[in-house]
């Protein structure tokens, strides 16, 4: 390498002691002959192209033009390049490589039209005679059994990177037909065409009044898509495409890499280009589905789970193949998932128009065309499988087009509020959240799962679908006899004996003994609630906190029994994800207090929505099902509490407000299973003893052994650690402590 630099050194000096023009253009004429010539004097030869001197001859024409340009001046062509255009030796160059005479002869075209298109820096490729013969090269790249995929690649990222310097090009590398021939107008037709569009030429330049051939369109696609936007021979979209699935990472790596650089072009009529006059969006969408339908259907859920959020890239480098996950199905899930992140990062790059339309090519193609069929299947375990890939999917997917389409498909567009009978509004949303509620807890986990990645997505309408537009109207708290909302006046009864739901429940009375504000875990004092007047909108926090507290009575208390498991530790969390919400809520425009209830409005029609009735059935059941699932649906209201609407924090977390006749709210539902809980630590004995032990099991402090009731015993532990969970996101979304508890 370091002698044939040296060669290359040596020529260029020796060109700079010549006379100028006239004997650099003999020189480059007399290279040129001497490859004509080659397939003059020779005919059948099977020697490989690298066995001749046409290799070192189109090194030193390019050398020769690379200093030609350096001695002229920018506006300026020199005699080489001009010679070069005017005899179509691009076009020649083409031909012979498509030719493959001598052997090997299209990989050294490819070569030196890269390097040609690299090393010369005035614009070129708006020429009729560079880019033509570029079109016609781009046209024998992707071919299936090629064995030039390197150079293939390499040539296309150079185009592309030309077209990101000069985005008004673009439309000659596409073979866009336009009605308009100004100089740096980008079609918007829909109609892609194989045609010549008209160029623009400096004075100086050689111009070619032929047209580009046209051929007619076929069908690429193995959808039923129109057969009209594929052209009969492969361009550059189809040519990226192809060459992204190659099994060479470094050729993959590099058609990624170009089509990045064609969807980031700034340009709004070069979005437009894209989005409506080629088919890149739909083959795109179209290798998504192909590599979705690739992953086996004996996937586990659990290695679906587990699977790393990486970006697109790490997929091609070495680390990132040495820590690669081995199960079975990886490499599938590895080369989906890669796709998946590598369009969502186009999307992220990309102008809206198109980052629009290609979230929505993957919407219709992929999440109707396929996952909805998959998800609503009868196969249980095909259920299982598919939830887990999409709640996957969610995790990784950021853009914010393709998190729109993501939400009108997972949730619909609807804003008026739920009906508890509507289950045909949006089929696939009521069956998604009656998975929650599924036969099979493994199925309601994993969706569970994916409403909870759902809900961690910076997107105003899926709080509003899910919960917020059943509140709106405020219709689960009991109005004054004047149509007002009803504030409390506390006297000495306890203020939830006033609801109607609770009125029976005789352990409610008892729990707040003498014991419960002793106990360790009791932060605040508690103040004399009886004795004040406020709003429900307007209870103190602190009495929030408290009341979530002592809800868990003291014979099914645990915590000051195991060091670390104390109250405080998660209010630091809780902070973290109030944070974490405040930061969605600049562009929300949620309102800062509680809105009046509407007189024209029944509290006979509230319906706390599918969703939240399906959480609250589920934390009804708490002690009665497995550990996994309590964990996940706690987790689940838990960031449905942190959110900072002043309705939701109303509904959720103040346990003062007076609900209307047949209303439930959070703190109710809890009320009752503490009312179970009490009944059944009766008759189960040496309870509180049982009850350490499996908490200390949980918490890798004690062996494995057989204890009964253990579902019942790892439900009461999980009730009061949610409890103190809720009462540290009362106590941190209370104003006056957002910095107490960052510390």
């Amino acid at each position: 390498m370091d002698m044939f630099s040296k060669l290359t050194h040596l020529f260029q000096q020796a060109l700079e002691t010549r006379e100028p023009s006239v004997n650099l253009l003999d020189s480059f004429v007399d290279h040129w002959k001497g490859i004509t010539n080659y397939y003059i004097e020779t005919t059948g030869q099977t020697r490989p192209v690298k066995q001749t001197d046409i290799p070192w001859r189109l090194k030193q024409m390019l050398d020769i033009l690379v200093y030609e340009e350096g001695q002229q001046g920018q506006e300026e062509m020199g005699p080489c390049m001009e010679y070069l255009l005017q005899h179509k030796l691009l076009e020649t160059l083409c031909t012979l490589g498509k030719a493959q005479y001598p052997p090997g002869m299209n990989q050294q075209v490819l070569v030196f039209f890269s390097k040609i298109l690299v090393q010369i820096q005035k614009p070129m490729l708006h020429i009729l005679n560079v880019y033509r013969p570029v079109q016609k090269l781009v046209r024998l790249c992707g071919l299936l059994g090629s064995q030039t995929e390197k150079e293939e690649a390499q040539f296309m990222f150079v185009v592309c990177s030309r077209v990101k310097q000069d985005p008004y090009v673009l439309n000659y590398i596409l073979e866009i037909k336009k009605d308009n021939h100004s100089k740096r107008s980008i079609s918007t037709s829909e109609d892609t065409e194989k045609g010549r569009s008209g160029e623009t030429v400096p004075s100086n330049y050689p111009t070619a009044s032929n047209p580009a051939s046209t051929s007619s369109p076929q069908q690429h696609s193995p959808t039923d898509s129109p057969s009209t936007i594929f052209p009969a021979n492969a361009g550059l979209i189809h040519v990226l495409v192809h060459l992204s699935r190659s099994q060479k990472s470094r050729v993959a790596l590099k058609a990624f890499e170009s089509l990045l650089l064609l969807v980031s072009i700034p340009k709004e009529d070069t979005a437009v280009c894209l989005a409506e006059s080629t088919p890149l969006c739909q083959l795109l969408a179209e290798r998504l589905c192909e590599l979705f339908s690739q992953l086996p259907a004996t996937l586990e859920p659990a290695d679906i789970h587990s699977f790393p959020q990486t970006h697109w890239s790490v997929s091609f480098s070495q680390s990132g193949m040495q820590e690669r996950q081995s199960f079975p199905g990886s490499e599938h899930m590895e080369r989906f998932f890669a796709w998946l992140d590598f369009l969502d990062h186009l999307m992220r790059e990309a102008p809206k128009r198109l980052a629009v339309k290609l979230a929505k090519e993957i919407h219709h193609c992929w999440l109707v065309g396929v996952l909805q069929h998959e998800l609503l299947q009868m196969s249980e375990m095909g259920v299982l499988v598919n939830t887990a890939l999409l709640c996957c999917s969610v995790r990784h997917i950021q853009s914010p087009a393709m998190v729109e389409e993501l939400v009108s498909f997972l949730l619909g567009r609807h804003t008026e509020r739920e009906q508890r009978l509507d289950t045909e509004s949006h089929v696939l949303r009521y069956q998604l959240i009656e998975h929650c509620d599924h036969i099979s807890d493994e199925i309601s986990i994993t969706t569970l799962l994916l409403f909870e990645e759902l809900l961690q997505k910076p997107h105003r309408d899926i709080l509003f679908n899910l919960v917020l537009r059943n509140l709106e109207n405020r219709c689960y708290v009991t109005r004054t006899l004047g149509g007002g909302d009803d504030c409390r006046h506390f006297t000495d009864t306890d203020p939830v004996e006033e609801n109607g739901e609770l009125e029976e429940d005789p352990f409610f009375t008892d729990m707040y003994g003498e014991d419960e504000f002793n106990s360790s875990e009791q932060l605040l004092h508690r103040p004399q609630l009886m004795r004040e007047h406020r709003c429900s909108g307007q209870t103190q926090a602190l009495d929030i906190v408290n009341s979530f507290l002592c809800l868990v009575p003291q014979e099914a208390k645990t915590s000051q029994h195991v060091q670390g498991a104390r109250y405080e530790t998660y209010v630091h969390d809780a902070h973290g994800q109030l944070k974490e919400c405040t930061a969605f809520l600049l562009d929300w425009d949620w309102p800062k207090s509680l809105k009046p209830t509407e007189l024209s409005v029944s509290s006979s029609d509230f319906f706390e929505g599918h969703f939240l009735k399906v959480l609250f059935d589920r934390i009804g059941r708490i002690l009665e099902q497995p550990y996994e699932l309590n964990l996940q649906v706690t987790s689940v209201l838990s960031r449905l509490a942190v959110f900072p609407h002043p309705h939701l924090h109303e509904y959720l977390l103040d346990p003062y407000i007076i609900l209307a006749p047949g209303v439930r709210s959070l703190f109710s539902v809890l009320i009752r299973v503490i009312g179970e809980l009490m009944q059944r630590i009766e008759v189960i004995p040496n309870f509180k003893e049982k009850l350490v032990h499996v908490r200390r099991q949980l918490m890798g402090l004690d062996g494995e052994s057989g204890v009964d009731h253990m579902p019942l015993l790892k439900g009461v532990i999980i009730l009061e650690e949610f409890c103190k969970e809720l009462a540290a996101i009362a106590f941190v979304k209370l104003p006056a402590n957002n910095k107490l508890a960052e510390h």
